[in-house]
């Protein structure tokens, strides 16, 4: 008795420790840039959108959505490496219907969405379970690809951590993991064990296809930032590039829904040796708003055509 009250206490204190380490990064990021906000204070107030700046925000809305659209294209891509039969025509609108729901408590709830989405369409729940958990870490992958194109500090760094998550998802390595959880349940009360591995070869496709996505959303916002003013041609690859490495720091860092204020604190860190902290800060404010409103119109498209049509099959 004594030590089942132990390890629950022990667990009790974990998602203590766990849900005050979300709170603590999305306060330190809001903290920095708050900070860096009342320095240039100045400067941002008198930024004033360029007389085609309107048009570029709708453009870099339509990017946008184009970005998450062509995501949930490429997921069929993973769940098929994964010899799942699923189709683009089915998983795009799923994907985009759950978009949304990363920016609730716990920036899992997408993850849960699409799993269920799976289940009822017959897919065994751990095929869907690394299917899903499958596609941020190829983001991930193609965000660090991207980010090589505009040598940082931090330059060695990134080469290494590119080399790791690259190799983590060939299939001598990661087949290995997904067989060690297919001896395990899914839980308590399921009995269904997870399947064993099903990458045949390595996910390449998937891999450049995410690619093309963190790139739209470089380029998305790229034309954010010429709403603000002149984006010389010499900076858009180093902006897209940088831009990649701050949106994959909002992917990982735990604690802070759609990547919240992180994004955001490592875009102005990233970005303010090439562009003025004033622009970067409005940038960044105005990304957010383009970004949310395009998940936003991709979930309501998505619910829209699956009303006025029938869902379609999976393959």
């Amino acid at each position: 008795m004594t030590t089942l009250l132990g390890y629950h206490n022990g667990n009790q204190v974990r998602v203590l420790l766990k849900r005050y380490l979300r709170w603590v990064i999305v306060a330190a990021a809001i903290a920095f840039l708050l900070h860096t906000l009342a320095g240039h204070w100045a400067e941002v107030t008198a930024i004033r959108l360029r007389p085609q700046g309107v048009a570029l925000l709708a453009l870099a809305t339509g990017v946008s959505l184009l970005a998450h659209g062509w995501a949930g294209w490429v997921w069929s891509w993973i769940l098929q490496a994964l010899q799942q039969p699923v189709a683009g025509v089915w998983s795009m609108p799923v994907y985009l219907k759950t978009n949304l729901l990363k920016y609730l408590p716990g920036n899992v709830w997408h993850f849960y969405g699409r799993v269920r989405a799976l289940k009822d369409l017959g897919i065994a729940r751990g095929a869907a379970i690394v299917g899903v958990v499958l596609e941020p870490l190829l983001m991930a992958n193609a965000a660090l690809m991207l980010g090589l194109a505009s040598p940082t500090p931090y330059w060695p760094g990134q080469i290494l951590v590119l080399a790791l998550a690259l190799g983590a998802v060939h299939p001598r390595w990661l087949n290995p993991i997904m067989n060690r959880l297919g001896q395990a349940k899914v839980g308590a009360d399921d009995s269904e064990p997870l399947p064993e591995a099903a990458l045949h070869h390595y996910p390449l496709k998937p891999l450049l296809g995410e690619m093309g996505f963190v790139l739209l959303k470089g380029l998305g916002f790229a034309l954010v930032i010429s709403a603000i003013g002149p984006l010389p041609r010499e900076l858009l690859l180093p902006v897209v590039s940088l831009f990649s490495l701050a949106w994959l720091a909002g992917l990982v860092i735990p604690g802070a829904p759609g990547g919240l204020g992180v994004f955001e604190a490592i875009a102005v860190t990233l970005l303010q040796d090439l562009l003025t902290v004033g622009v970067v800060l409005s940038a960044v404010a105005l990304y957010r708003l383009v970004g949310t409103l395009a998940e936003a119109m991709g979930a309501g498209l998505a619910v829209l055509s699956q009303r006025l049509a029938p869902p379609p099959s999976a393959t």
